[in-house]
């Protein structure tokens, strides 16, 4: 489509192209305004990136500076730090988060779950099995709830079926990924930590 042929019409929401002089006024408005507003904030997410790049480059080189300084790295095992302003009013924190799925081994630790609550018929074996049935339960993209299913490992049972299924459970999860997320927080006055939001109720 030319930009002539652009200007002297508006395509619709089944994409037909409308003479401009057969589109009403308050839709020419309001078409204006949506697409403004979504410009703004499509730009506000590209520079909100940029800033989180360029913060997390910083803060990498202050960390690898302060762990050249004192012979040690900070973070710990998982890269968790938290760092604060000298007055110990602000904080930033660095979060590495591994995003995990399960492999085939998920499948042998359900069916040696089900082994186990198939003959366990008594006491709170009902409500285990509901237990399980949601954390096994998948989502709308058919993945199962990583959290839900590591979940079940905190359930005090002995039977060596289950301590079989938690250990599957342990052996199939598997890091595809790290993410890395970045935060500062205020202290208010009354002494509890505000995140510094970007936007509206910030």
């Amino acid at each position: 489509m030319s930009a002539e042929t652009e200007a002297k019409t508006m395509r619709n929401a089944i994409g037909q192209d409308v003479p401009v002089e057969l589109v009403r006024p308050v839709d020419k408005l309001r078409d204006e305004l949506v697409r403004d507003i979504a410009g703004r904030y499509e730009r506000a997410a590209a520079d909100l990136k940029e800033l989180e790049r360029h913060v997390t480059g910083e803060l990498e080189a202050f960390l690898d500076t302060s762990a050249e300084r004192y012979g040690q790295d900070l973070g710990g095992k998982k890269g968790n730090v938290t760092l604060y302003s000298y007055d110990g009013r602000i904080k930033v924190q660095r979060q590495i988060r591994d995003n995990i799925v399960f492999d085939e081994g998920i499948h042998a630790a359900k069916a040696l779950i089900d082994q186990y609550l198939n003959d366990a018929l008594q006491g709170a074996s009902r409500e285990i099995r509901l237990l399980v049935d949601r954390a096994f339960r998948p989502n709308a993209a058919g993945r199962v709830s990583t959290g839900a299913v590591l979940g079940l490992r905190s359930v005090a049972i002995n039977d060596p079926r289950w301590l079989s299924a938690m250990h599957a459970i342990e052996e199939s999860v598997k890091a595809v990924s790290s993410s890395v997320a970045v935060r500062a927080f205020k202290r208010a006055e009354d002494g509890e930590w505000q995140p510094i939001r970007f936007g509206a109720g910030a």
